[in-house]
């Protein structure tokens, strides 16, 4: 009877022991998930947290933010990166009337400035006066100042950068969307000014097309028919563009 007696309160002792520590168990299954998941740590022991341990859906953006880029909304006048922009030309770029240069002479920031071409081909700096720049490539240009301003600087170091292409134009006209004066990018093919122009015009004639090309006291005329070019049976008349060129649509 004694034994029985033992026994029942042992039985009771762990059922007691069982009941008290089940809450802290389940309480560390939920906070802990499995228990089994490792911890991703980066370089330096630096512990990356989950989404779910924010209180976020893993597939959900944060609030107050966007994902898509944030692109300012063009002003009036900017042309986001095309005609006016900064131009990048090679070394065999020529400089012409209209355009725009930037002169930087290494610390002599009174002789350092922004020049437009003027109409006669000419530049204006502090003390060198009237420079001749159109016909000139950047780095002619560049060895003609060096030359000049010796007289005022002992060793001058000088940069001349094409700020503005604005001497490269051509001209469509006819039976297109938007004839007018275009901005002539490099290495710019007739399909692409007509593009540029917004295609051409319900009754085009699209297989007489013309470009004018003055070469010295020459000029030339250059047919292009559009509907064999796009067919690829032409593609030799997809020329490059030159300044001054006129394409009429008639």
């Amino acid at each position: 009877m004694k034994n029985f007696r033992i026994k029942a309160s042992i039985r009771i002792f762990f059922l007691i022991l069982i009941l008290a520590l089940f809450p802290a168990y389940v309480s560390q299954a939920q906070e802990g998930g499995s228990g089994n998941a490792p911890v991703e740590t980066g370089k330096g022991g630096n512990t990356f947290s989950s989404p779910s341990e924010k209180g976020e859906h893993p597939l959900s953006t944060p609030s107050g933010k966007d994902d898509s880029p944030s692109i300012p909304p063009l002003k009036k006048g900017d042309t986001g990166g095309f005609s006016g922009e900064k131009s990048v030309v090679d070394d065999t770029y020529i400089i012409g009337p209209s355009d725009v240069l930037e002169i930087q002479v290494w610390k002599e920031p009174d002789f350092s400035r922004v020049v437009p071409v003027r109409t006669d081909g000419m530049i204006t700096l502090p003390l060198l006066n009237d420079v001749k720049a159109a016909g000139f490539t950047p780095l002619q240009l560049k060895k003609d100042l060096e030359e000049k301003i010796k007289d005022f600087v002992e060793v001058p170091e000088i940069s001349v950068i094409v700020k503005e292409s604005l001497s490269r134009r051509i001209y469509i006209i006819g039976k297109v969307a938007k004839q007018g004066e275009y901005l002539l990018t490099k290495d710019m093919t007739v399909l692409q000014a007509l593009s540029v122009a917004g295609g051409l015009a319900e009754w085009a004639d699209s297989d007489d097309i013309i470009i004018i090309r003055r070469v010295g006291d020459e000029v030339k005329r250059i047919f292009f028919d559009y509907e064999k070019v796009i067919s690829g049976r032409k593609l030799e008349q997809n020329i490059y563009l030159q300044p001054n060129d006129t394409i009429i649509i008639p």
